[in-house]
């Protein structure tokens, strides 16, 4: 799955965490930094994408744009508060990266340059790394790896929480790998589920060392206690698919507003004990360590020990389908002329023979039954040639059996409506490209209503939860007998509804109440062709989850054209 570069991650992951007890240790930004949360989160919450043509875009830079002669940016990932992130090509090495831009003269050029520079020379493979950070053309950038096949930590919740193996294995390589970085000076300060990736062997990297806080100018004064808590944080979530703070973050739920922090333990049934006790000493929630005699831990360091000291959890054993019952074959005594060895293994009934008939009158009997079974199977024979042969004379049809395509007036052809006008369905009125509606009823395949590109979840992310489409208006109630439908791209999880004849203007799914095709995944067309015609104006293509776009989490879908046939 292809890796979003770091800004990105935490836009969409931004917004909704709540600060612990220990106020003091929390990170605190700079002037901007309430601003900038919010324009997060709104960029989060609309789903909104901004292109290269767009007015307002800060850098002077777009697709197919070369840094140093080297780098090529292929994609704008995320353009927020002066600074953007792309997906590039390095051309010398031919490889996948990510870069940040921001112009040379923003307040956070000079701290951003020094936090990649100071995270580069840390070389832990534990950490995505920083491979270049440079100032050049009035533009600073940094370039880190781009990885591919890792999975953020955000999705793998999405399906979930973790296997007890899967947490522990969490919390141990993080808390080593930030204990690491604190050694050297280097701290994160933005360590959220985004920022969490596992690769295909099961490493888990964290990407944004010091520089994603650097973007966001976050500092803090106890900054080991700071990276401690968003470690708990994650093992918290990991355990119970919740976020440990009362308001959601992070495609999470948070608690219940009122409860307080409560031990993983309570929250979900199964949890395992020690690391829950875990997650909460590093919450520093004195309540909950203080039942359990256990004390906080507030640095990297003091959170390994504590996983050190826990015993190993091992992974689940596999499961393996048992073979079937092995069928011990028996043969009769006389088959194949032998006995099989070690005699039958069960009693085989033995019908005795009819006693023979040696007298006069039995012969004759049976002399007389084989003449008749002769004459029987001589008769039979000679009924059944006769059968095949007159298997192949076909017979003359007779006029009453011909008929021309003229006289069957059973099969009536589908004729298309005439189509009024379409609309973008917005039962949540969130609109997506309501301008593009008309694309799929111009009778040009070439054009299409394309929704935006959205991330982590394939129902439009997660943002819309009655789905979208279109709705094609017939200006009038008539007979629909079909529909066919070009989708933009196949994938997509989709059926076709019909509202009541009487119904005006629907703009919610309780409007459509005739149901054409169930809900299910559909190829590139979705067509149906209905048994009894039904009375409607308005027929809408209902989309609720889009495919893949360039990778496993990122999403986009749209329709081609739509034609009613009555």
């Amino acid at each position: 799955m292809a890796e979003r570069s770091t800004a990105a991650v935490d836009v969409a992951d931004s917004g909704g965490e709540k600060p612990s007890a220990a106020k003091a240790d929390k990170a605190t930004t700079d002037g901007s930094a309430k601003a900038q949360d919010t324009a997060e989160h709104s960029a989060r919450t609309t789903g909104s994408e901004r292109r290269d043509d767009e007015p307002g875009t800060p850098e002077p830079v777009h697709s197919g744009h070369r840094l140093a002669r080297r780098y090529r940016l292929e994609e704008c990932v995320t353009r927020l508060d002066g600074f953007s992130s792309w997906r590039a090509v390095d051309e010398k090495l031919r490889r996948a990266v990510g870069v940040h831009l921001l112009p040379a003269d923003h307040p956070r050029a000079r701290s951003v340059l020094a936090a990649a520079r100071s995270a580069a020379l840390l070389g832990d493979p534990r950490f995505v790394q920083v491979l270049d950070a440079v100032e050049e053309d009035s533009l600073v950038y940094v370039v880190h790896e781009w990885l591919p096949d890792a999975v953020e930590l955000t999705t793998l919740l999405a399906s979930g929480p973790l296997e007890a193996h899967d947490a522990y294995q969490l919390v141990s390589q993080v808390s080593q790998a930030m204990a690491a970085a604190h050694r050297e000076g280097l701290a994160h300060l933005r360590l959220t589920p985004g920022a969490v990736l596992r690769t295909s062997t099961g490493q888990y990297r964290i990407r944004g060392l010091a520089v994603n806080a650097a973007l966001r100018g976050i500092r803090a004064e106890r900054p080991q206690r700071t990276d401690t808590e968003a470690i708990g944080a994650l093992l918290y979530a990991a355990l119970t698919q919740r976020w440990p703070y009362d308001t959601d973050a992070h495609g999470l739920s948070g608690l219940p507003k009122g409860v307080g922090l409560i031990a993983p333990d309570q929250v979900r049934a199964g949890v395992h004990r020690g690391l829950s006790e875990l997650a909460m000493r590093a919450l520093i929630n004195d309540g909950a360590t203080a039942s359990r005699q256990e004390p906080p831990c507030t640095t990297p360091d003091e959170l390994a020990a504590a996983v050190a000291e826990m015993p190993r959890i091992r992974p689940p054993e596999p499961v393996f389908a048992a073979p079937p019952e092995y069928q011990r074959t028996t043969y009769q005594q006389g088959s194949y002329g032998r006995t099989p060895p070690g005699g039958p293994t069960s009693p085989v009934p033995v019908i005795p023979p009819p006693p023979p008939l040696q007298s006069r009158t039995g012969k004759l009997l049976k002399w007389t039954v084989a003449a008749l079974l002769i004459a029987a199977l001589g008769l039979g024979s000679w009924q059944v040639a006769d059968r095949l042969l007159e298997g192949d004379r076909t017979p003359e049809p007779t006029p009453s059996q011909i008929t021309t395509g003229e006289d069957d007036k059973s099969a009536k052809p589908a004729t298309p409506l005439k189509i009024s006008g379409a609309k973008e369905f917005m039962p949540e009125g969130s609109a997506i490209k309501p301008e593009q509606a008309a694309n799929t009823v111009d009778g040009d395949n070439g054009t299409a209503w394309v929704t935006k590109q959205y991330w982590n979840y394939p129902n439009f992310g997660n943002l819309l939860k009655q789905g979208s489409g279109i709705v094609v208006d017939l200006g009038s109630v008539q007979d629909v007998s079909g529909v066919n439908v070009q989708m933009y791209r196949s994938g997509q999880r989709a059926e076709v509804l019909a509202a009541d004849p009487d119904t005006s203007d629907p703009t919610s799914l309780g409007d459509f109440s005739q149901r054409l095709t169930k809900l299910e995944t559909v190829g590139s067309t979705l067509k149906t062709t209905l048994d009894k015609p039904l009375r409607t104006r308005y027929v809408l293509i209902h989309i609720t989850e889009l495919p893949p776009d360039g990778s496993s989490n990122r999403f986009r879908g749209g329709i081609s054209e739509i034609q009613i046939t009555g």
